[in-house]
């Protein structure tokens, strides 16, 4: 097995490195560069957005004849826990969540004239998107079988009405993917913000800081979507969504990696200069311990995240190495970054540095395109399946 990185791609994770830590990790200390909700303020962003793409790294998970620069999950894998290592960091490459997920469905299934109309502005970074899907009880949530807002097909239009709840990015948000039941199952379509027949109730106040337009309630009441503007086939919505979030929540696994190598960094800058009762806490045996149970399960998170990608990229779906990295990876961002505040005391608690910030953003991991007890479900699906050849070499059955 080689885990050597291509020369093109190693070239690029350290490019992108560099920038990350010339041009966007200094602005963390600045109050002036956040916005209302603790994200990278939309007027410097567009000015980070300008570099990146002078520099030749903007959107790399698109294809080149598309304005991308044409990587997989590989290269992708690779280049997220780079951008990642800053808080502001996914989105000034256009490679944060919604976005990111929402280009891929539509450059993988999206008709030519559908990447033109929606796709494309995405990717310029022209237009902001969000994928409406999650419904409050009795609605879908990590079940979407049983999503309630309703499409009902009439003069060559789909009248929708229902409610979504946590849409994240939907108050910026000009092209947003829509998720309804039809008569023959659930069906997905797009539309554009400045529709009549939809409302943003409100944006939900939540724990941790914000994606750029929030996390947000919408209430559907008579949106006309005409036909050609659905995606894919009428009742083949629920596999839309599955073919989407499966790289989907593994991006997320690569970016959260990236927070957990930043956290680690502080952490261990911290422990070598302080000194305490006479020796250095680098020093102690107590926070070796620490640093390096930490080091290691974020080399375990890189490996499972790889393994995934390197299947994916090679034809097969990976479903239970996707929820095998999603659960490791969410429990260790949450645990890496709460050793680091710990070894950081009272400085890593403060808002002096960014702990406390990735600390706060960290607990939302496990519940993100499905919790944690959900993703184990899955693996024990494929568990019982396939008994003791659940742990094949190579790709195996998954495709």
């Amino acid at each position: 097995m080689d885990f050597h990185l291509p020369d093109d791609i190693e070239k690029l994770r350290i490019k992108t490195r560099q920038f990350v830590d010339t041009h966007i990790i200094p602005l963390e200390s600045d109050k002036l560069a956040y916005d209302d909700h603790e994200n990278i303020n939309l007027s410097l962003l567009d000015e980070i957005k300008k570099r990146v793409k002078k520099e030749g790294l903007w959107s790399p998970q698109m294809p080149s004849s598309r304005g991308g620069l044409g990587y997989g999950p590989i290269g992708m894998s690779v280049l997220y826990e780079e951008m990642n290592r800053s808080i502001f960091g996914p989105v000034c490459f256009n490679c944060a969540a919604p976005d990111d997920g929402n280009m891929y469905i539509l450059n993988k299934i999206g008709r030519d004239d559908q990447k033109l109309k929606w796709l494309d502005p995405i990717i310029n970074g022209d237009v902001r998107s969000a994928l409406a899907m999650t419904e409050p009880a009795p609605g879908g949530g990590s079940d979407p079988s049983m999503i309630k807002t309703e499409a009902i097909y009439k003069n060559n239009k789909w009248i929708v009405n229902g409610l979504k709840w946590y849409i994240t990015g939907a108050g910026i948000a000009s092209h947003f993917i829509l998720l309804a039941k039809t008569n023959d199952g659930l069906t997905a379509f797009l539309y554009h913000k400045n529709q009549p027949g939809w409302r943003i109730k409100r944006r939900i106040p939540i724990m941790g800081p914000e994606e750029h337009g929030g996390h947000c309630e919408i209430e559907y009441n008579g949106l006309e979507i005409p036909d050609e503007n659905r995606l894919g086939e009428v009742g083949q919505g629920l596999k839309i969504v599955q073919i989407r979030l499966g790289l989907a929540r593994l991006t997320h696994c690569m970016r959260w990696i990236g927070l957990s190598k930043r956290s680690l960094e502080i952490a261990l800058d911290y422990v070598s200069h302080r000194e305490g009762f006479g020796i250095k806490l680098a020093d102690r045996e107590s926070v070796q311990v620490k640093l390096g149970k930490a080091a290691m399960d974020i080399d375990i998170a890189r490996l499972l995240v790889m393994r995934a990608a390197w299947k994916i990229e090679n034809g097969s779906k990976s479903r239970q190495d996707v929820s095998m990295a999603k659960i490791h990876v969410a429990d260790t961002l949450n645990n890496v970054c709460d050793t680091a505040i710990q070894l950081n005391g009272a400085k890593g608690y403060s808002k002096d540095i960014v702990l406390e910030w990735i600390y706060r953003y960290a607990r939302q991991a496990k519940l993100v395109d499905g919790a944690s007890e959900v993703h184990q479900m899955i693996i024990n699906r494929f568990f019982n399946k396939d008994k003791s050849d659940f742990w094949h070499w190579g790709i195996g059955n998954d495709i």
